[in-house]
């Protein structure tokens, strides 16, 4: 698999390149949200995973922003780590029947999510740091916090969710 999908001539292109990555990730975790929200049934989780996806939509704009400043331009270049992620949460979404069962998988599927932005971010956020870019910084930890919020959001409601479902399925033995 190609990981680059351009030309990297540079250093100062590696990151906005990867600033495009991010761009298409955090425009695909927007259409993908809506329908993990739809088929939560926990109403903690669905309302956590609406507000994730309200933080998502300034995200975008945080990231056209940076774009802009750093290239004069706003485009994309396809995040395929994203686009898998998305593919499992929707077979999930499908091949998953028991509501409890579900919501388990919906968080699992959420916090793969949270785990990459995370990485994505610290990524950029160090590569802004080495290119003199503080603006940069600043913007990219305040997204980086974001996700490590949902994340650990994400994880509370785990504690709970989890233990719910396994009382309400039966022993295996």
């Amino acid at each position: 698999m190609k990981i680059f999908s351009a030309n990297i001539e540079d250093f100062r292109t590696l990151y906005t390149t990867h600033l495009e990555k991010a761009l298409d990730m955090e425009r695909k975790i927007v259409k993908a949200l809506p329908k993990m929200v739809e088929h939560a049934s926990d109403i903690d989780l669905s309302v956590a995973l609406q507000n994730h996806l309200e933080e998502t939509k300034i995200h975008v704009s945080k990231v056209q922003g940076l774009l802009e400043r750093n290239t004069g331009e706003v485009k994309t270049s396809t995040c395929k780590v994203i686009d898998a992620l998305a593919t499992s949460a929707a077979d999930t979404i499908t091949d998953v029947t028991d509501p409890s069962v579900l919501d388990i998988a919906l968080i699992a599927g959420a916090q793969e999510v949270e785990h990459h932005e995370i990485a994505v971010y610290g990524t950029l956020k160090a590569w802004a740091r080495l290119l003199g870019l503080s603006n940069d910084v600043s913007i990219l930890e305040s997204i980086e916090a974001d996700e490590i919020k949902a994340d650990r959001l994400l994880t509370a409601l785990s504690t709970r969710v989890n233990r719910e479902a396994d009382v309400a399925v039966p022993a295996y033995r």
